[in-house]
């Protein structure tokens, strides 16, 4: 098998250079001074350039042509398979386009933050205009077989298209817009306890209250670290060094704890990785869907539950003296409060999946050539106004809002809603197989929960389809039903819907 050691390396290699260019994405977000973008964004421009000349090597398609005619084992097998579909993309985008849009969204990355801080659309359109040109040409580079936006989807979850998404996501309102009206009719006659006005949360008791949340559901701090960015990210960078960040609010304790059990989900998923096979495909996390079926398994089915704030509440209570004497079923009341809020990030379970069809819908239209630029926030807050019927004040609450048109991560967002129906499915088997999961977080033991994750998502990596992991760990295949049934349930209770 000299061909597959040969093989092996050249591909350890490029995972190699992509920890480098995660490194150093993960400094420009979080420790870069500003005069620093110009030379970071050459320095990722040639990153990117030295990957794909490694990726794209005759040699590597040989190899790959080689390989796939020997009897693999399953692990080999998976890293043949994917760095074939990676290496068939990547032959098709020119080295000088690859370098292009790695400086593009380095510079994009920058003008965003100081937009989204003046909410200034204008400030950041350039940039995201000429990131959206790049992609469109990626798009025509790589191939279109059904729509453009189906090119940019398939990139985050392999298969999926708009003809898979489109019915998904029209099931799922169909059954989330009744709940609303139904909790929204409940809400006129309830007296839902609230976060006092004038009350003030300060940054390092809340940094202390979700360090010690973040560490009780497992991540280790000796092997990772949390930050504060503009926008709340996790990075598993290699073996060893795994990094989340959060974001900060004096009036609201609660949008940093979510951000944090949100990625320290992630975290732990990377965390869980089989080291025997770091830097290779087989080693990497399957997909976005299943990366975000971690990060809201933790953030909602553990985080919002009574069992949860039983256990949280004397951490909290120790970082918040000067808090109400709010017992766990207010503070659950609390962390699950529904509403028709602007910020996708900080969004209810009910209301969180409209907010991410909005941007389905918003990149549908850019990508398959109905939308403009130019009109991209009216666009936006026309959706907004006609799904949540409230005014959209500024772009920072709108259009501005999240990072990943900044990065040009166009066709990401979809794999949230993904996350939250895989989440749910995953929630019944643990069920089944641990018993009830309420108890077990009461009990604040968590790691029964970490050790049933480990080796059927997170110790699997990319060894099988992301529908196949699913299916695997769970007796069945994926399914909207699981979370339609959860949320139903959660909140019909919580509002007394009979």
């Amino acid at each position: 098998m000299e061909a597959y050691e040969e093989f092996l390396q050249r591909v350890q290699d490029i995972h190699r250079l992509s920890a480098l260019q995660g490194h150093l994405g993960w400094d420009q977000e979080v420790l870069m001074p500003s005069k620093g973008s110009s030379s970071r964004g050459e320095m990722m421009a040639w990153l990117a350039g030295k990957r794909h000349e490694q990726l794209t090597d005759a040699r590597m398609g040989e190899l790959l042509t080689s390989l796939e005619k020997e009897s693999l084992d399953p692990d080999q097998a998976a890293n043949v398979r994917e760095m074939r579909r990676t290496y068939d993309q990547s032959v098709r985008l020119p080295k000088t386009f690859v370098e292009s849009f790695a400086q593009a969204r380095s510079e994009a990355l920058i003008a965003w933050q100081s937009a989204r801080e003046a909410s200034d659309f204008e400030a950041f359109k350039p940039a995201l205009t000429h990131l959206i040109a790049l992609t469109k040409e990626k798009i025509e580079l790589l191939g279109i077989t059904s729509t453009p936006y189906d090119v940019l989807l398939d990139e985050y979850e392999v298969g999926m298209t708009v003809d898979d998404y489109d019915p998904l996501f029209a099931g799922l309102r169909e059954r989330l817009v009744p709940l609303l009206q139904a909790i929204t009719q409940a809400q006129a006659t309830s007296n839902e306890p609230t976060l006092p006005d004038e009350m003030r949360f300060p940054v390092e008791a809340q940094k202390a209250f979700c360090e010690a949340v973040s560490e009780n559901m497992g991540f280790d701090f000796q092997a990772g670290r949390m930050d504060a960015s503009t926008h709340p990210f996790s990075a598993g960078l290699w073996p060893g060094d795994t990094r989340f960040t959060t974001r900060f609010d004096e009036k609201d304790p609660f949008s940093c704890l979510y951000a944090v059990m949100h990625e320290t989900g992630h975290a732990l998923y990377e965390q869980g990785l089989d080291h025997d096979h770091r830097f290779t495909p087989r080693g990497a996390a399957v997909s976005l869907g299943v990366h975000e079926s971690q990060s809201r398994f933790w953030e909602n089915q553990i985080g919002r539950t009574p069992a949860f704030w039983k256990v949280a509440l004397p951490w909290f209570q120790s970082a918040f003296p000067d808090a109400p004497d709010w017992d766990e079923h207010t503070l659950n009341r609390i962390a699950n409060r529904v509403e028709k809020g602007f910020i996708r990030v900080e969004a209810d379970e009910v209301t969180y999946n409209l907010h991410v069809m909005l941007r389905y819908e918003i990149e549908k239209q850019l990508f398959n050539g109905e939308l403009e630029v130019d009109d991209l926030p009216t666009a936006w807050n026309t959706m907004f106004k006609s799904w949540f019927d409230i005014e959209v004040p500024e772009d920072r609450l709108g259009c501005l809002q999240d990072i990943h048109w900044s990065m040009g991560a166009f066709g990401y967002f979809p794999t949230y809603t993904l996350g939250n129906l895989y989440a749910a499915q995953l929630l019944e088997a643990m069920a089944d197989d641990l018993g009830d999961v309420d108890d077990m977080v009461a009990s604040g033991n968590w790691q029964p929960m970490l050790e049933w994750l480990r080796p059927r998502i997170h110790q699997r990596g990319s060894q099988v389809s992301p529908a196949k992991l699913i299916e695997d760990a769970t007796g069945a295949p994926p399914s909207p039903e699981p979370f339609l049934r959860y949320v139903e349930r959660k909140y019909g209770a919580l509002y007394q819907l009979g």
